[in-house]
């Protein structure tokens, strides 16, 4: 039987994914012992109690350096001799220690967009924004679809629902790395260009390449 802590930071859709498929037996012989946050009051720590596992917060407030909660995060996994240790969406930068102590036995599957789009904070709704932000016409379905599964208020946290949009994005056949990342032609048309605003696109343009 493989143990594994997950770590994670949010809303842990990903720890979910994990959860249902280890009860759907699509992933055998592996259990998930702890489920280990850096914040308080997040989503998936009631994931965890709701699936009858332990669920506990090492927050780095609660330490008076970084080094002592580095520490006693590496004490806290260690608890549970974990054969796996999983990072789902876990914003923490791991010490050298912690990867020594489990080498060979942790993995990352946090879905990765780094460099374009990285740092404190960057999930979650930061992500959504971004998609939509750099997106065109396609997106308008994206956005009708969410509505119907129920989103509303998104810019309030305690409103977004970060499963309904990812449904949304990947029952349109839209992938969000790609918005998110892409690099836009300089004859591209953007969806506010019939708005005047009383400064030229090429200008602009200009003013871009120039920064």
């Amino acid at each position: 039987m493989l143990d594994i802590v997950v770590c994670v930071s949010g809303g842990g859709t990903n720890l979910q994914a994990i959860i249902d498929k280890i009860k759907s037996k699509e992933i055998t012989n592996a259990r998930i012992k702890a489920v280990i946050s850096n914040n308080y009051g997040v989503k998936a720590l009631e994931r965890a109690q709701n699936a009858g596992i332990d669920a506990k917060v090492v927050s780095p407030k609660d330490y008076e350096n970084r080094d002592l909660f580095n520490k006693a995060l590496l004490e806290t996994v260690k608890e549970y001799e974990p054969g796996l240790v999983v990072l789902a969406g876990f914003l923490v930068n791991i010490p050298e220690q912690f990867v020594k102590t489990f080498k060979n036995r942790i993995i990352n599957i946090h879905p990765s967009l780094i460099p374009s789009f990285c740092g404190v904070g960057y999930y979650g709704l930061k992500v959504h924004e971004a998609v939509l932000a750099r997106g065109d016409r396609r997106l308008g379905k994206v956005i009708y679809t969410a509505w119907k599964k129920g989103c509303r208020f998104d810019s309030w946290s305690d409103m977004f629902l970060e499963d309904a949009w990812k449904e949304a994005i990947e029952e349109c056949g839209i992938e969000a790395a790609y918005y998110i990342t892409r690099e836009r032609a300089k004859d591209e048309v953007f969806p506010w260009d019939h708005i005047d605003v009383g400064v030229r696109k090429e200008f602009l343009y200009h003013e871009y390449e120039r920064a």
